[in-house]
C-alpha cells in the first residue's frame, strides 16, 4: 500500500517573516485541505522564524546566553507557531502538538478518525526542526519531506557571500553533506540541517527544498508535477 503521508517542514520565516503572515496561512490552509480531501495526510513541523531571532537578540543584549538558552528560546517559538497552525487547521488536525518525535507511542495515532494533519514543533536543545521532521518522516514511513522556507533552491555555497554560487536542482546526499558539513548550531543558516541530512541519507529519504510562498509550486510538488526547487536523494 502506498504511503500517503507527506512531511512538511514549514519554515518560521513563512509563518512570521516579521509579523504573522495571515494571508499566506489562509492560502496554505486552503491548499492543504484540498489535498487532504484527495486522500493525503500531512505531518507539519513548524520553525521559529523572526520571533525566535527577536527573543535571542533581546536576551543577548541583557545577559550572556548559553547554547541551551538559545535553543530553548527557539524551541518555544516553534511551539507557539505550531499552536497557531493547529488552530487554523482545527477541524483537520489532531488536538495534540507533538513535542517529542521519539515518543514511545505510535505516531500514526495522531491521525485519528478523519484527521489529516499532525502538527509538531521543536523538542530539546541540539535538535533543529529539520531533524525533528526527519525523525517523524522515518517513524511514519514517509518517503518524501518538503522543506519550505524563503529560498527557491539550495546553492553550492552561500549566494549572499559568493556571486559565483550555483543553483543545485538535484544532488545526492553524499555530495550535499559535503556542502553543509556535520555540525548544527542554533541559528545556523543552512538549506537543511547537517544532522538531519545524515539521518535522511541513512533512511533514503527524498527531501525537496522549495520556496514556501509560491503555493502554486507547492501544489505542483504535491501533485508530482514539474516544480522549482532542489531535490536531494
Amino acid at each position: 500500500m502506498k504511503n500517503n503521508i507527506i512531511v512538511i517542514s514549514l519554515g518560521g520565516s513563512l509563518i512570521v517573516p516579521r509579523h504573522i503572515d495571515w494571508r499566506f496561512l489562509k492560502k496554505f490552509r486552503e491548499l492543504i485541505i484540498s489535498e487532504i480531501k484527495k486522500g493525503k495526510r500531512f505531518a507539519i513541523i513548524t520553525g521559529g522564524g523572526y520571533a525566535a531571532r527577536e527573543y535571542a537578540q533581546a536576551a543577548s543584549k541583557v545577559t550572556k546566553l548559553t547554547r541551551d538558552d538559545l535553543d530553548w528560546l527557539g524551541i518555544h517559538t516553534t511551539r507557539l507557531n505550531a499552536h497557531l497552525i493547529k488552530t487554523i487547521f482545527r477541524q483537520y488536525a489532531n488536538p495534540r502538538i507533538n513535542k517529542n518525535p521519539r515518543t514511545k507511542e505510535n505516531l500514526n495515532s495522531h491521525f485519528a478518525k478523519d484527521e489529516g494533519i499532525m502538527v509538531a514543533a521543536g523538542w530539546r536543545p541540539g535538535w533543529s526542526t529539520d531533524f525533528v521532521a526527519t525523525i517523524i518522516a522515518e517513524r511514519l514511513g514517509a518517503k518524501k519531506l518538503i522543506n519550505l522556507s524563503n529560498i527557491k533552491y539550495a546553492y553550492d555555497k552561500d549566494p549572499k557571500k559568493y556571486s559565483d554560487a550555483k543553483i543545485i536542482k538535484e544532488i545526492n546526499w553524499k555530495n550535499f553533506r559535503k556542502i553543509v558539513g556535520n555540525r548544527w548550531d542554533p541559528g545556523l543558516n543552512m538549506p537543511f540541517d547537517p544532522v538531519a541530512s545524515k539521518l535522511a541519507q541513512e533512511n533514503n529519504l527524498e527531501v525537496i527544498i522549495a520556496e514556501g510562498k509560491n503555493l502554486k509550486n507547492l501544489k505542483n510538488i504535491l501533485e508530482e508535477k514539474k516544480f522549482q526547487g532542489t531535490v536531494i536523494k
